[in-house]
């Protein structure tokens, strides 16, 4: 059977991952994926390609704020607050209002990033449509690159590892969504399925780029180019070099793992 085996978000863009047994699917992904984000001075955003130490950031979203932890940093605790000027960032295309976090966060991920950066919050008034010519009307999406989903079949995972002399876990690719019981790359061929009770457009494959060479046990970037010089031998496309594939919700709900996984068209 084809089902949901894993669960990830990633509530500060380009962080270590939560993994989760469930998740609430909302309009713009899942619920606290992604809806943090780094920038710099300009406003502009910042990700694991240009700072690989960012994927060693723990992050744990809650009522009052986050947490964040990294090693040889002390725990701190970041309120959130609706009081704060909203301030112009950039996301690729995008450009949007975000709420700034707090001047204690800014200077700890300053600290531990060696660079000086800002940490924003996209609240629920902050709003990204999507502008690709594979949305809808109204399509929004958080910080996330394009899409609000992605997914990526356990197979696809198993069937590079076999090419590499050194296998790679999954989190090189970032998913939300991982499935078991397909072919790899299966997920390439559909066009709509349902998770559980949740429906998605499968809109666009994800293309691939250097972040793939980041480890995130290590934050740091793998000399030899692995995995992303593997999957250009295989994976080349006239877009890019794909692995995984971008989702839109077309319905609300709670995806938990297990859950079974129907291809609609």
């Amino acid at each position: 059977m084809m089902h949901l085996s894993s669960l990830y978000l990633y509530p500060i863009k380009s962080c270590a991952p939560l993994v989760a047994d469930a998740a609430a699917i909302e309009s713009r992904g899942l619920e606290h994926d992604r809806r943090w984000m780094v920038v710099d001075g300009d406003g502009r955003f910042l990700t694991g390609r240009e700072l690989p130490r960012m994927t060693l950031i723990q992050v744990r979203p809650h009522p009052q704020g986050l947490s964040l932890d990294a090693p040889g940093m002390p725990t701190l605790q970041v309120p959130l607050s609706s009081d704060c000027i909203p301030i112009p960032v950039t996301v690729w295309t995008s450009e949007i209002a975000a709420r700034p976090m707090s001047a204690e966060a800014d200077a700890w991920l300053s600290e531990f990033l060696q660079h000086d950066v800002r940490l924003v919050h996209m609240d629920d008034s902050v709003v990204r449509m999507i502008t690709s010519p594979q949305a809808e009307p109204g399509d929004e999406v958080s910080f996330a690159d394009a899409f609000p989903v992605l997914l990526i079949s356990r197979a696809a995972l198993t069937d590079l590892n076999a090419r590499l002399q050194r296998p790679v876990s999954m989190l090189r690719f970032r998913p939300n969504l991982v499935v078991d019981g397909v072919p790899a790359h299966a997920e390439d061929d559909w066009k709509r399925i349902r998770i559980g009770d949740v429906a998605f457009d499968v809109v666009k494959a994800c293309v691939r780029c250097v972040f793939t060479t980041v480890d995130p046990m290590r934050g740091e970037r793998d000399r030899d180019g692995e995995p992303l010089r593997t999957l250009i031998g295989y994976r080349r496309t006239p877009d890019g070099v794909t692995f995984g594939q971008l989702l839109t919700p077309r319905s609300l709900g709670i995806l938990r793992v297990g859950d079974e996984v129907s291809v609609l068209a």
